[in-house]
């Protein structure tokens, strides 16, 4: 009988395998042997049980090694309680990350703010297409001193007219009909601008001769007569950009956060404040690239401009969807619920104070008696006028390198998407720079940042702009400072400055902060709009100003670092008497 080679491993293997089962084993084998007698077969008997033995404990071993068991040659198995314990471990560091990131709780939590932070996303979106729009039409049209002339003689008064207007719709609409009736005009006006008055401009507008004619100024006089006589012969223009700087205080300031602080309790408005200002930060990124990768790929700027108005009709529409849907649901979820001032009362707390409206003469009247809010309110003066100064200079410089619109436009629509990023980026991270380095860093750090980048800014303009270089490295530095002033300004100054009223007393934290909003957003704004306007008018354009303008930029902010570097040292002294007051009034409670 003939085996070939593979039938013998088999077998072999086979019987390898009987016998790791308990099959065949020496024991059995031993019974089979006939016994010889003697010591012979007592020695056989004595090897078989310890080839039994050796027998059994090489079984055991492979057993164990089969099942995981320790050996040798396999790994131990993990316990049940460590992998769960990892497993939790993981879980948590999820979950911890996930709330940090995002801490929005349950699935009501969750529509609520998506739905909120929806209406702020497009308003943004919105701002940011109107304002390099506006930019754009005017700095290309009218030079950039024609802004300062704007700020006064154009947003100012309709500003005022706004308000009065607002005053007297807010005590005949209700709070939904009421953000219908103020957002919807800005947007059939922008809907009209781009699809019938922008197109039919040359039919609108006089001539410019005509118009320097008629105000007394020459075709080769310079100064703030010419600005005015452009202005005019772009008088639509000028219009779009009064109506996109009232929209862009109107829309944020007023309506947003009046439909915010009104239906987000103060609990969540810890959580979800902070990531709507992340939410709304990708706004500009993805409006500015869209200006950049599509508006100004345009044959011309009129396609363009059907182009912008397309993106910026969605977003008014996309506003007043997600503010719908927001109040509908918001009204069918939460409408068993306490309001705000039910709620306080019921847990025994005082309500919040209403801000009170304050005229200029009783603002000034108040700050005048504290020095504390005298400083908080040269703050917020230093940053608006030293932002004013440096602004118009940079876009008038923008205006120099890139003269065409498209170009202006494809260099704003980055410019908005790197202040988009950068802001997103810097409230993530800057929140931790006050809490580790104080509150004096914090309020030193915007003025420090904007004086350092100013040296080589007005250095470039001294050394004069006719090299092609040196103008392309002044608009590189100047668009630096504007992106690190504005973002600065998010994560440092904003918060610094609020912080200054946390250890006042009510009456001072309520009537200060009215007071300092009226003289900063009036003063800040008008005034450095105001002086450029004069100094226009003395050196005929803003970049023959650089040395007046440098002098007084740095001089507005060396009174800005010296008056946070002494209201450093009061707010101090008052968190320590605040601290010291809560301690006693908690012992007197005990």
């Amino acid at each position: 009988m003939r085996f070939c080679p593979v039938s013998i491993l088999l077998l072999v293997f086979g019987l390898q395998k009987v016998a790791c089962r308990g099959y065949l084993t020496p024991t059995s084998a031993a019974v089979s042997f006939p016994k010889r007698g003697g010591s012979s077969t007592q020695s056989s008997i004595t090897k078989l049980d310890q080839d039994d033995q050796t027998t059994k404990k090489s079984r055991s071993q492979l057993a164990a090694a089969l099942r995981g068991g320790a050996s040798s040659s396999f790994p131990p198995r993990k316990d049940s309680n460590t992998m769960s314990t990892t497993a939790e471990n993981t879980v948590g560091v999820f979950t911890r990350a996930r709330r940090t990131l995002f801490p929005i709780h349950g699935h009501h939590e969750v529509r609520k703010f998506l739905l909120i932070g929806s209406v702020k996303f497009f308003i943004i979106m919105a701002l940011t297409l109107t304002r390099d729009t506006k930019d754009t039409l005017i700095v290309t049209q009218c030079g950039a001193e024609a802004i300062a002339f704007l700020k006064i003689y154009g947003v100012l008064p309709a500003a005022t007219a706004f308000i009065a207007l607002y005053a007297k719709m807010s005590n005949v609409f209700s709070k939904k009909t009421l953000f219908y009736v103020t957002v919807v005009p800005f947007f059939v006006f922008f809907a009209l601008f781009g699809w019938l008055i922008y197109p039919n401009a040359a039919s609108l507008h006089p001539t410019l001769e005509s118009m320097q004619t008629m105000l007394g100024a020459g075709a080769a006089t310079g100064g703030g007569m010419t600005v005015l006589a452009k202005i005019c012969a772009n008088w639509t223009s000028a219009l779009f950009y009064v109506m996109a700087e009232i929209y862009s205080s109107v829309s944020v300031g007023l309506l947003f956060w009046q439909f915010a602080n009104d239906v987000v309790t103060i609990e969540q408005a810890k959580r979800f404040y902070p990531l709507f200002a992340q939410m709304s930060g990708i706004a500009p990124i993805l409006a500015g690239q869209y200006v950049v990768r599509y508006v100004s790929r345009a044959a011309d700027f009129t396609i363009g401009m059907h182009r912008l108005t397309v993106a910026i009709t969605f977003a008014g529409v996309m506003i007043c969807f997600f503010y719908r849907q927001a109040t509908n649901y918001l009204e069918q979820v939460e409408a068993a619920q306490p309001s705000t001032e039910a709620a306080t009362k019921l847990v025994g707390a005082k309500p919040k104070k209403k801000k009170p409206k304050m005229s200029m003469t009783e603002s000034a009247k108040f700050l005048a008696s504290s020095q504390y809010l005298r400083l908080v309110a040269m703050l917020v003066l230093g940053y608006g006028l030293s932002v004013n100064f440096t602004e118009i200079m940079w876009k008038s410089l923008v205006k120099k390198q890139y003269p065409d619109p498209m170009d202006y436009q494809r260099f704003m629509g980055n410019v908005s998407s790197a202040v988009g990023l950068a802001t997103c980026i810097v409230i993530f991270f800057g929140v931790h720079v006050i809490r580790l380095l104080g509150w004096r860093v914090g309020a030193m750090a915007t003025p420090t940042i904007m004086s350092l980048l100013a040296v080589p800014f007005f250095a470039c303009i001294f050394m004069g702009l006719d090299s092609p270089a040196r103008l392309h490295t002044a608009v590189v530095i100047g668009t630096i400072q504007s992106l690190l002033s504005k973002t600065s300004k998010y994560a440092l100054f904003d918060p610094t400055t609020q912080m200054a009223y946390i250890p006042l007393d009510e009456e001072s934290k309520v009537k200060g902060k009215a007071a300092i909003d009226v003289l900063g957003s009036r003063i800040g704004k008008s005034g450095g709009s105001l002086i450029q306007q004069g100094l226009v008018f003395w050196f005929g354009n803003i970049l023959n100003a650089a040395p007046a303008v440098s002098v007084i930029f740095y001089a507005v902010l060396l009174t800005w670092a010296s008056a946070a570097n002494r209201l450093s040292g009061l707010f101090k002294a008052q968190t320590e008497m605040a601290n010291q007051q809560s301690e006693g009034d908690d012992k007197k409670k005990a």
